[in-house]
C-alpha cells in the first residue's frame, strides 16, 4: 500500500500533469541538470565553490527524501545513501542536461520503487 501511495505521488508529480497543475517546486529543484553537473564536477575536483554548491544540492535532496519518507512511512531511496543517489542522478543529468533537478530526483525514486505487480 505504501509503495502504491508513493508511486501515485510520483506519477502525478512527474508525468501526465500539465504545468499549471503541477505542484510548486522551489529552490534547487527548479535548477537545470546542467547546473547540478557543474556542482558535481566541482565537488569531485575539490573546488571549494563546487563543494559548497554540491552540498546545497545534497541538502535539497535530503529534505525532499526526508519529507517523502515521513509522509509515506517508507525509505524512498531504498537504503541508497545521499552521495550514492547523487551519483545516480548525475547519470540522468548527463543524458538530459535541460531537465530540472526535481525531475532527475523523481526519476531515481521511480527506479528505486518500481510498481508492484
Amino acid at each position: 500500500m505504501r509503495t502504491a501511495l508513493l508511486l501515485i505521488s510520483l506519477f502525478f508529480w512527474s508525468v501526465g500533469v500539465d504545468a499549471q497543475e503541477r505542484p510548486q517546486v522551489w529552490d534547487y529543484g527548479v535548477k537545470e541538470c546542467r547546473s547540478f553537473l557543474v556542482a558535481f564536477d566541482g565537488w569531485e575536483s575539490g573546488v571549494e565553490s563546487g563543494i559548497a554548491e554540491y552540498l546545497r544540492y545534497r541538502g535539497w535532496l535530503s529534505g525532499l527524501v526526508t519529507g517523502l519518507s515521513l509522509a509515506t512511512g517508507m525509505d524512498v531511496l531504498q537504503g541508497v545513501e545521499p552521495d550514492g543517489a547523487l551519483r545516480r542522478i548525475r547519470i540522468y543529468c548527463d543524458e538530459r542536461p535541460d531537465d530540472d533537478y526535481f525531475t532527475a530526483v523523481m526519476n531515481l525514486m521511480k527506479q528505486l520503487n518500481p510498481p508492484e505487480n
